[in-house]
């Protein structure tokens, strides 16, 4: 009998030790990361860091607004590790909430000025991944049926033919729109800005939750203009889809895609690994492969031939400072949702 407690004792005590064992390495092998690209891009990166690393990672995509919604329901728990992609205004926001980290990644001398500034900016709690132009594309067999002159210019979509036939994202959930109200507001003056957004309402049939939304609209014929960035425009012509891309005349705004380490992050250190490698010019080109066609932030990344050519794009001086901080982002998105959003047509 005592052999036999004996033996039971050691089985038991032999469990315990490996459960033991096992559940901290199983931390250590995962991580979970919020991604705000669009979903080939991000699950193009998700394997291929797994593949390199051994990592497991559990990704969840949403618009960047949403996300940053997000962090901050969650703040007393955090359950994300890293905020990949999207616009940098909500992470500029996240950061000096306090919802991100501190970090400085030995890969940042390799990265583009505009990549950097967005760091120091955010007090090294963010950092620019790639950048991207605003504008909008129209459906070019949709556009011969209405017939009348092509739009070049932001003032082109008020034009009363295009009643009902313009898509945007709601600024609220999505990056990509609220980089419009912003670009709108310092192009144009806020009055005068607000003014265009309440004729321009008058245009919308839809505004959908995430930014790149309207550009798979218009590359299915679904409306005629779609409101985004003009790389997720692309995406569509490179697929042969009857679509153009337009860069405003006037001027427009851009994005500077941004990743973010998740304050209370539960695996710090594969969140530390992302960003490392998620920085390097291997993982940046892999956008390409997905069909994703913006500016990468390492100088030793190659462009892909088809993002657009910000050269041949007039862009105005974006005050990333101002309209990511809290209180110009929520003023904005309150003054947007009582003076447009709920307008009658």
């Amino acid at each position: 009998m005592n052999r036999l407690v004996a033996l039971t004792l050691a089985v038991i005590g032999s469990a315990i030790v490996s459960w033991v064992s096992v559940v901290p390495a199983r931390a250590q092998g995962e991580l979970v990361l919020y991604c705000a690209v669009q979903e080939e891009w991000c699950r193009e990166m998700v394997t291929a860091f797994e593949r390199q690393t051994g990592v497991k990672v559990a990704m969840t995509r949403k618009s960047s607004g949403e996300f940053y919604a997000q962090l901050k329901a969650e703040a007393a728990n955090p359950r994300g590790d890293i905020w990949w992609g999207g616009t940098g205004d909500p992470h500029l926001q996240a950061a000096e909430e306090g919802l991100t980290i501190e970090y400085r990644s030995p890969v940042m001398a390799q990265l583009q000025d505009w990549a950097t500034r967005q760091w120091e900016q955010s007090k090294q709690r963010s950092v620019g991944v790639y950048a991207g132009a605003l504008g909008y594309g129209f459906n070019t067999d949709l556009m011969k049926k209405k017939g009348g002159a092509e739009p070049k210019c932001w003032a082109d979509l008020l034009d009363a033919r295009f009643k009902d036939e313009v898509q945007v994202a709601d600024p609220n959930s999505s990056g990509t729109s609220y980089t419009m109200l912003a670009t709108i507001v310092q192009l144009m003056g806020e009055n005068p800005g607000f003014d265009y957004l309440k004729k321009l309402h008058r245009n919308v049939n839809q505004y959908t939750r995430s930014g790149a939304a309207p550009a798979r609209a218009a590359s299915l014929g679904e409306t005629l203009i779609g409101i985004t960035f003009q790389h997720d425009l692309v995406t569509f012509v490179v697929d042969k889809a009857p679509i153009k891309v337009i860069a405003p005349c006037e001027g427009t705004g851009y994005e500077v895609g941004s990743m973010s380490i998740i304050k209370g992050a539960r695996n710090l250190d594969n969140a530390k690994k992302w960003y490392d490698w998620a920085l390097t010019p291997a993982a940046q080109e892999l956008g390409a492969k997905a069909k994703s066609f913006q500016v990468p932030s390492n100088k030793g990344a190659k462009t892909p031939p088809e993002a657009p050519d910000f050269s041949q794009i007039k862009f105005i001086n974006y005050d990333f400072a101002k309209y990511g901080s809290s209180d110009e982002r929520r003023r904005l998105l309150s003054k947007w949702d009582g003076e447009v959003k709920n307008l009658p047509k």
